[in-house]
């Protein structure tokens, strides 16, 4: 979706979000219609009660009685119009909430690329809850004291016709000003939202990193980056709220000519003896009534605005376009034959291909180790295998079929990853075990694939063993326990295709040598493609490749590659007076 939309159409698009809540909307607007209704009534009475008063002998004691039981009548009507609006609001932001994220879910790699997670986050918080008053609450204040006015005006009508007709003559100036104010808020709402993600983005990166920034003495200039998105955050704010003020100010002085040209108009029929007492006073509280509603009338453009920008934001997210999931072709499980014909693939955006004529064969059994320097496109290479990014020329084949002929979902369902930085979600050891379609395997199953990583050793000594928590992103355990925890999710799934992604890279040699022994276990049998930054770790591949620059440049086994003294050569050459050094 453009933001060139109309903001009518955005709006008309919302509202489709509160058709499953129609129910609870259509007992919050009886509730608002008793609420004028019983307005109007007040209203009523006031020329009996007020002409009563000038003539003492002609006082009714019900009426007091009347006024009590219109206001008991009102407050019911308000509980009823706000617990409708308020539940269908929520709801709606609930709804949006998971429909977003499940979007995200579904939206390509480059996406991620594209926009950072503190903004994401921005669109599921603030945005959503946005969208929701918007659609909502502003709706139940436009509804609420459009009828408070339109009960006024019908009063004011039957005392006297004359008079209301008069005080049309304001509609044009405050229509006028409601439309630029709601231009304005429009235009800075915008800004507001995408300064809110800035400023959630910099406090994550600060906070994240905060080893990096105390070590570096970076907290001023991360302090000075954060307070300049912050003021630039206040100044928008400021605009909106000098907006609001403005406009509210001049709305409540339209009303106060329209009041006191009421008072002349008025005192004139009165005068004439077409005005009694009781109905000039009447005439006098309706208008007072009129005043406040088109006060709040401006001032839920704020909300209504910010509401349309943070939907125009969230429609962009939802009209993105899903992953490309055309295959048809089932696949239960695969051999696991990989094979790369010709292969190119290009980031979004970027003039340069970041992997250029890539071809290779990686049969079921083997391991294929992919090494080279740091940004010479092994990370790239082993994205497009679960087709986290797609190619832009080639073929990419899984037992002798291109990988855009099956499901995404089963196509996944064929690879396990461990890769370097390893992700764990915040519960048990167990669940992060037998994670996602993991979960239905059995308690021997996740036992035996514990043993296997061998995680066992320091999973018997944590207090509630299986159960026990990880903490948030696995926290509360060290580096060589999360990888291991990770070997043991691979081995549960079982999958055809191994991915190693510089799976030992950060660990310290006890650790490595733990986990280095607990690939040995998952590797037999599987097609395994390993990218090795410690390369005499890949000494036994079947086969090496060597990339550089988004090209493989040498291919052969270690012992091959090493007596060919090109670049694989000299990269061990390195290591090796690295760690004699």
């Amino acid at each position: 979706m453009s933001a060139l939309v109309s903001p009518w159409k955005t709006y008309r698009r919302l509202l489709g979000f509160a058709k499953p809540y129609r129910t609870l909307l259509l007992m919050a607007v009886l509730g608002m219609l008793i609420e004028a209704a019983a307005g109007m009534g007040f209203l009523g009475l006031m020329s009996p009660i007020t002409n009563n008063l000038v003539n003492p002998e002609n006082i009714n004691p019900w009426m007091p009685l009347a006024i009590i039981g219109l206001f008991l009548l009102r407050g019911a009507a308000g509980y009823l119009t706000d617990i409708g609006m308020g539940k269908a609001a929520r709801s709606i932001a609930r709804d949006l909430r998971v429909r977003v994220l499940s979007k995200y879910m579904r939206l390509p790699g480059q996406r991620f690329d594209a926009e950072p997670v503190p903004s994401m986050l921005v669109r599921l918080g603030s945005d959503s809850d946005q969208v929701a008053q918007a659609a909502i609450d502003a709706m139940k204040v436009v509804l609420q004291q459009s009828l408070q006015a339109l009960g006024a005006l019908v009063m004011m009508f039957i005392y006297s016709w004359q008079v209301t007709l008069a005080i049309f003559v304001l509609a044009p100036p405050l229509a006028w000003v409601m439309n630029k104010v709601a231009k304005r808020y429009r235009r800075i709402s915008h800004r507001i939202q995408e300064s809110s993600a800035e400023l959630l983005q910099a406090a994550d990166q600060a906070l994240s990193s905060q080893q990096e920034v105390k070590i570096y003495g970076a907290q001023p200039t991360e302090m000075e980056r954060y307070e300049g998105l912050a003021n630039t955050n206040l100044r928008l704010a400021m605009k909106v709220e000098s907006t609001r003020s403005i406009s509210s100010g001049m709305v409540q002085l339209i009303g106060a000519v329209g009041l006191a040209a009421l008072l002349f108009i008025a005192g004139h029929e009165a005068s004439a003896g077409r005005l009694s007492v009781g109905d000039f006073v009447s005439l006098m509280m309706a208008m007072l009534t009129i005043i406040p509603a088109l006060k709040q009338l401006t001032n839920v453009q704020n909300m209504t605005q910010r509401g349309i920008a943070s939907a125009q934001r969230l429609f962009l997210v939802l009209d993105a376009a899903d992953e490309v999931d055309s295959g048809q072709m089932p696949l239960g499980r695969a051999k696991g034959e990989l094979e790369f014909r010709h292969v190119s693939a290009r980031y979004e955006g970027q003039a340069r291909l970041a992997l250029e004529d890539i071809s290779f064969i990686a049969k079921p059994g083997t391991v294929t180790a992919i090494v080279g320097r740091s940004g010479s496109g092994k990370s790239t290479l082993i994205k497009l295998i679960p087709r986290f990014y797609e190619i832009e020329a080639g073929q990419i084949l899984l037992d002798g079929h291109p990988l855009q002929d099956y499901r995404l979902a089963d196509l996944r369902r064929q690879i396990a990853l461990v890769g370097q930085q390893v992700t764990l979600f915040n519960g048990s050891i167990a669940q992060n075990v037998a994670y996602g379609e993991l979960h239905k395997r059995s308690a021997e199953q996740v036992d035996e694939a514990v043993a296997g990583a061998n995680a066992l050793e320091f999973v018997e000594q944590l207090p509630d063993g299986l159960q026990a928590q990880v903490g948030a992103k696995g926290g509360k355990l060290s580096g060589g326990q999360r990888q291991r925890l990770a070997i043991a999710r691979a081995m549960l799934k079982d999958a055809p295709i191994l991915i190693l992604d510089e799976a030992t890279a950060a660990l310290d040699n006890e650790s490595e040598r733990l986990v280095q022994d607990a690939l040995q276990k998952l590797m037999p049998d599987r097609t395994t493609l390993v990218i090795a930054h410690r390369l005499s770790t890949i000494e036994h591949a079947d086969q090496v490749l060597v990339m550089d620059q988004g090209r493989i440049v040498e291919r052969g086994t270690h012992q091959q590659l090493l007596a060919l003294g090109g670049l694989y050569e000299h990269l061990y050459r390195m290591q090796f007076r690295e760690s004699q050094d």
